[in-house]
């Protein structure tokens, strides 16, 4: 049976652990307000330019821009987006396993080469034994825009060059406060979405034409492909860890109501039996005299 003072430094311990989830949950909390902000004011443009690009691609002829040819998908990059840090719930665990199924899939049928980013995802992939084309792993939260459109400029020289056949990039998409959303879309390469082929009625008239609009385009495409991927991840990533932190906080709380209930049990317990032994003896003395 525990005693007083184990309790109290059992309650104690409790105590500063709560401290430190509830400063952690006011840091994400500030985090995710500004990666949410980032988000809502971008998420425009990363939707709706997918649509503008399809119809480019409806239009423009297949030798176009090397980013529009279309091959059988023998080699494969794939691009995974987690978290440097965990305390955030199953949101690494669940995307690494969805991540460990889709390139199993795509083994089947193809070669698969990686481009990591986040400590969770280079440590998961170094530990099976993966090599990746590039990584980053550390400190992805300060990753600037040229270090993203460099991993861009990457993957599409890989594909230009035919070294790679198709991109796909899996990563946590901000869906909700409670639950991210796994999304694997494919980036490369660029091809008309459904409900973009325009009516026979009409058709368009690029100006300066398909050619000088896809090469100013896709590129830039591309690149926005890589920021959304990011940038919806570090939101999903900071609602995950504030949600994480708050349940752990409250958590702590009712493991401190419990043991300071345990405690009082306890003490009232030594002072009932403390008041018997009295009790006993003075009844014993009036009892001898």
């Amino acid at each position: 049976m525990a005693t007083l003072i184990d309790l109290r430094r059992r309650i104690q311990s409790v105590r500063n652990s709560q401290q430190i989830t509830q400063a952690m949950k006011t840091v994400s909390t500030a985090k995710f307000r500004k990666a949410q902000r980032a988000v809502q004011e971008a998420r425009p443009f990363w939707h709706l330019f997918p649509d503008l690009v399809g119809r480019l691609a409806y239009f423009a002829a297949a030798g176009t821009h090397p980013l529009l040819l279309r091959r059988d998908e023998k080699r494969v990059a794939v691009v995974v987006v987690t978290a440097d840090k965990g305390l955030a719930g199953a949101f690494n665990s669940n995307l690494l396993a969805a991540a460990d199924a889709f390139i199993a899939g795509k083994e089947a049928g193809a070669a698969v080469r990686l481009a990591l980013i986040g400590k969770k995802a280079v440590t998961h992939f170094r530990k099976r034994g993966r090599p990746a084309d590039r990584s980053f792993g550390d400190r992805t939260d300060r990753l600037t825009r040229e270090d993203l459109r460099d991993l861009a400029a990457f993957l599409m020289r890989e594909y230009a060059f035919q070294r790679t056949d198709a991109v796909y990039v899996v990563y946590n998409e901000f869906k909700s406060i409670l639950a991210p959303r796994i999304m694997a879309p494919r980036v490369l390469p660029v091809e008309p979405r459904p409900g973009t082929e325009p009516s026979a009625e009409w058709r368009a008239d690029w100006e300066p034409g398909p050619a000088r609009l896809a090469a100013s385009l896709l590129p830039l495409y591309v690149e926005s492909q890589i920021h959304h991927a990011f940038h919806e991840s570090q939101a999903a990533e900071q609602a995950a860890r504030m949600m994480a932190m708050d349940n752990a906080t409250r958590n702590a709380a009712e493991l401190i109501d419990d043991l300071v209930l345990q405690l009082n049990k306890i003490r009232q317990a030594g002072i009932t039996k403390e008041l018997l032994e009295i009790m006993t003896a003075v009844e014993a003395l009036s009892q001898s005299a």
